[in-house]
């Protein structure tokens, strides 16, 4: 299993980076990852019309995307397309930041974890 991290460099500047969650076998429930500690949980909607310029993480979190597809920039102008299943980890939450952008016009939900 994997997230894509969204994090700022020395320079403020954002970049993506693909990091792989090792998983173990846990028998008939399928394989699991370590325990992660996280602060708290929340759920999210977003209105068909999101299209946020640059803007930061307001924290550390994680981002799980339940539906919707959505196109992430970064300060370099690097552009990802996500969709619903994937799992993103914020961590720029100092320098130049990233774009989101909704490309499908419907409402979109996610949860964002906070770490």
């Amino acid at each position: 299993m994997k997230y894509t991290l969204i994090y700022s460099d020395a320079d403020g500047e954002s970049h993506f980076e693909d990091v792989e969650i090792p998983l173990n076998e846990g028998g008939k429930i399928g394989r699991l990852s370590e325990h992660f500690p996280v602060t708290s949980l929340q759920f999210r909607e977003n209105t068909p019309d999101y299209d946020w310029d640059f803007h930061n993480a307001p924290q550390k979190q994680y981002i799980v995307l339940l539906d919707g597809e959505i196109e992430i920039t970064t300060s370099l102008g690097e552009k990802r397309i996500f969709k619903g299943g994937d799992i993103l980890r914020v961590e720029d939450t100092e320098g130049k930041g990233h774009k989101t952008k909704n490309l499908i016009k419907s409402t979109r939900k996610s949860l964002f974890i906070k770490i």
